[in-house]
């Protein structure tokens, strides 16, 4: 028997505890005093709080920033991070997303998955800890941020007040353990558009995501709307073209993706201005749309801006063009960049400074996001696989991510581990119908405390 199977008990616990959690519509809203991503992701913080001071552990709220519970007495801590926001229900729901519902063996409600369900089980982990009176040589905290959904700056504050922890696992990922998160790169590039054929461009509505939809407004001679339009026939059903008394609105139709993986999707405003380049001259694009179309056109690797690199660690480099638009005033685009782990992202971003300037361009913003990489090797990461191995039979396998989560802000000192499991069907995490099954779940709980019992005892 393993220790993590102790946790068994606190089924019924946990599942009423995640009910009353689930209950609070913790989406980020507008600052209030005290309450810095509003009112109901403070709420969320502080009733989790509540629980586990009712269960007989330490608590502390930092700002309603984030707040822990914890077990254990030493000069060291040891963390699981979990977050108790959430993003918005949207619609489609077969029952209300805020009201948690068992049907099929499985849990629904917005946050049952992502990651309210989480943060509970870390607790009752505690709890189990605790009960069992298991010898500490450090301190263990379950940290619960408020703001994970919108940028993580919750634990950025967080860990200005308190210290970081010597190892850490956010259970906010997949089984096995991703001990490789790419670096991120991005930027916003700007330029004029006098002079260009283009009055008006927009495509994208953030910067993470291929964008799906595209338009252009051009000033255009009758005989250049006629190649346009046999230009966007022969490219299939992407575009249409509308003809307009001094020009033509063209639109592009792509496939959205997450910037991580923008191979999967089909980028509209690449398409559209590669559409443009085959019809207008460069003179008659202007300086930024062919920039556009000559620097990024339509790859992913980053070739053309001059910044394609991979690592035997976590592969290619990605580059997305996530927004675009152009008006009068001017134009920009934001490209959202997953370096690899052993790559440099100040060096990327003095490449993508020097490419636009050659163009004419204006680097206006850019921002470099370190990567996480724990070594296959590290103690810590034998420790997670060793008590993954305890509850499933087998080692965890490693793996690597473009995407983002909690533990880079462990610096290095911890990885993503579980809850969810590679055969598990899609769980429409961020979409309606958010579930997790309670029986692959408690297997989760399972890993999850004998990783934190490792994590206090080692």
């Amino acid at each position: 028997m393993s220790f993590g199977e102790k946790i068994l008990r606190y089924q019924e616990d946990i599942l009423r505890d995640l009910a009353e959690l689930v209950r609070i519509p913790s989406v980020r809203s507008a600052a209030e005093p005290g309450m810095p991503f509003g009112r109901e992701s403070a709420r969320a913080l502080e009733t989790v709080l509540a629980m586990a001071e009712r269960l007989g552990l330490t608590v502390k709220n930092v700002d309603n920033y984030a707040g822990h519970a914890e077990y254990g007495e030493g000069e060291e801590t040891a963390a699981v991070l979990a977050h108790v926001d959430v993003v918005p229900a949207g619609e489609g729901w077969e029952s209300d997303p805020y009201t948690m519902v068992i049907r099929d063996g499985c849990c629904y409600g917005r946050g049952t998955a992502d990651d309210k369900g989480e943060a509970i089980v870390a607790l009752y982990c505690l709890k189990a800890l605790m009960d069992e009176k298991v010898p500490a040589k450090r301190r263990l905290r379950v940290v619960f941020g408020a703001a994970e959904e919108t940028g993580s700056e919750d634990l950025a504050y967080y860990y200005q007040k308190e210290p970081l922890p010597v190892m850490g696992f956010t259970p906010d990922a997949e089984y096995g353990i991703c001990n490789r998160e790419k670096g991120r790169v991005s930027a916003v590039i700007t330029g004029k558009t006098e002079g260009s054929v283009v009055r008006a461009f927009t495509a994208g509505t953030v910067a993470n995501a291929v964008p799906a939809r595209a338009e252009a407004v051009l000033t255009c001679s009758s005989a250049q709307r006629e190649a346009l339009c046999a230009a966007a026939a022969a490219a299939g059903d992407r575009f249409t073209v509308e003809a307009l008394p001094d020009g033509a609105r063209v639109q592009a139709v792509g496939v959205a993706a997450h910037a991580m993986q923008p191979q999967e999707g089909v980028n509209a405003a690449s398409h559209l201005v590669r559409l443009l380049a085959g019809v207008f001259s460069a003179a008659e694009l202007g300086a930024f749309f062919t920039f556009i179309d000559r620097a990024i056109g339509l790859e992913y690797d980053g070739a053309s801006m001059g910044v394609r690199q991979e690592d035997e660690e976590s592969g290619l480099l990605t580059l997305n063009l996530g927004l675009v638009s152009a008006g009068e005033e001017g134009a920009s685009l934001t490209i959202d960049i997953r370096f690899p782990v052993t790559k440099d992202g100040e060096a990327i971003l003095a490449q993508l400074q020097s490419k636009a300037e050659q163009a004419g361009l204006t680097l206006a913003e850019g921002h470099a996001v370190e990567p996480l990489f724990l070594p296959a090797e590290s103690p810590f990461i034998h420790l997670l696989s060793d008590a993954y191995e305890a509850v499933m039979g087998v080692p965890a396998e490693l793996y690597a991510t473009g995407g983002g989560t909690y533990a880079r802000a462990l610096k290095s000192r911890g990885v993503a581990f579980g809850p969810f499991f590679a055969d598990e069907p899609d769980r429409r995490l961020h979409n309606t119908g958010e579930h997790f099954e309670i029986a692959r779940f408690m297997q989760h709980a399972q890993i999850c405390l004998e990783a934190m019992y490792r994590m206090i005892t080692a």
